[in-house]
């Protein structure tokens, strides 16, 4: 018997790429960001279903995740988000694989290797306009340009930068990062590939589309419900697990590592089988909510490490065995990760990450 497990409801995954593709033109490329495991929901199922929805581009932040999505997506267009090693350049020649230029040092020294090899490498040139993470800083880049193409070994086919804020009520920062990029982008040939769009930046900017808009928590149903946004998307992901054990307790019982909660009346508790080891978030001790029977049950005691206890009433008629959704509906109730992640204090990204990859994931067409 699984004892927590995930199911992803691939028509809703269709419906939200769908509902973006009506949204943008129809040359600007979907980049369906599926690092961390697709957030979560299993990397190469994910893809393979954004594949068959014309889906051609998809990001990562490693290469081992690239390599695998090579392995079942073999015409895709696979772009590595993040430092890829000299070392590995071979690997991206031979398998027609993409990364970012994360700076000066990093381009001259992939381009030292694809010259030993006798090859050009293709890649992107990843800008800093303002985020202060990856990236050519966007003043440097007619200087970094000119130090590759004499160094010769790279075929610059792309460039991108990333927001560090979006915010639709006061877009003053984006904008300013826009305006950098859009400068940056006068330094470079107009036929190489440009995207700078995250998935905020898509909901509300059309100016920014470029040539292709890199999409990851919308598409996975999160930050897309405003109604002044260019499209609607809706969670794919439920997280469900097993009660395990009912019992009977009285009035002023503790229940869990230090009796952090104890009992106001007589009632049941539910013990379920997942916990912190499962990514269940420790911040949900006396403060998340279950649903059983499609009812929300508040849990109680503190999250341990392999299970969770929920107080589900006196008269409830629950069972060992029976189902519990920890995110995602159940009857007329529904929990999503950005609940948990207002709880926690984080982000539904953080909350959806966490869940382990070995829980298995069913994919419900």
């Amino acid at each position: 018997m699984q004892h927590s497990w995930i199911e992803i409801d691939v028509k809703r995954l269709r419906e939200n790429i769908r509902s973006l593709r009506r949204a943008i033109p129809a040359e600007t490329e979907i980049i369906f960001v599926v690092k961390a495991n697709a957030y979560g929901h299993g990397m190469v199922p994910v893809a393979q279903v954004a594949a068959e929805e014309g889906i051609r581009w998809f990001a990562v932040a490693y290469l081992d995740s690239a390599l695998a999505l090579r392995e079942v997506l073999p015409d895709a267009d696979l772009l590595v988000l993040g430092y890829v090693a000299p070392g590995q350049t071979r690997t991206l020649i031979e398998k027609e694989i993409l990364t970012v230029v994360t700076d000066r040092e990093h381009g001259l020294a992939l381009a030292a290797v694809a010259r030993q090899l006798g090859k050009e490498l293709p890649v992107h040139l990843k800008v800093d306009t303002g985020m202060g993470r990856l990236g050519i800083h966007w003043e440097e880049l007619p200087e970094t340009l000119q130090a590759f193409r004499e160094a010769g070994g790279l075929d610059v086919r792309g460039v991108c930068s990333h927001f560090a804020k979006v915010e639709p009520a006061d877009p003053s920062d984006a904008r300013l990062q826009a305006g950098r990029f859009e400068a940056a982008l006068k330094h470079v040939p107009s036929s190489v590939f440009k995207h700078l769009s995250s998935s905020r930046a898509a909901l509300y900017f059309p100016d920014w589309d470029f040539d292709g808009v890199r999409q990851g928590i919308v598409l996975y149903g999160y930050g897309a419900s405003d109604p002044a946004g260019r499209f609607r998307t809706e969670p794919v992901l439920q997280w469900k697990a097993r009660v395990v054990q009912v019992k009977k307790v009285p009035a002023d019982f503790p229940v869990g590592y230090y009796g952090t909660h104890k009992t106001e009346r007589p009632t049941q508790i539910a013990t379920l089988a997942v916990g912190y080891a499962d990514g269940y978030n420790r911040a949900l001790s006396n403060r998340g909510d279950v649903l059983i029977g499609g009812r929300r049950c508040a849990v109680v005691g503190r999250v341990s490490m392999n299970w969770i206890t929920v107080d589900i009433g006196p008269e409830a008629d629950v069972h060992a065995g029976d189902e519990a959704v920890l995110i995602g509906e159940q009857g007329s109730e529904a929990i999503w990760a950005n609940e948990l992640s207002g709880i926690c204090r984080t982000i539904p990204y953080e909350i959806l990450t966490s869940i382990h990859a070995s829980l298995e994931r069913t994919y419900l067409l």
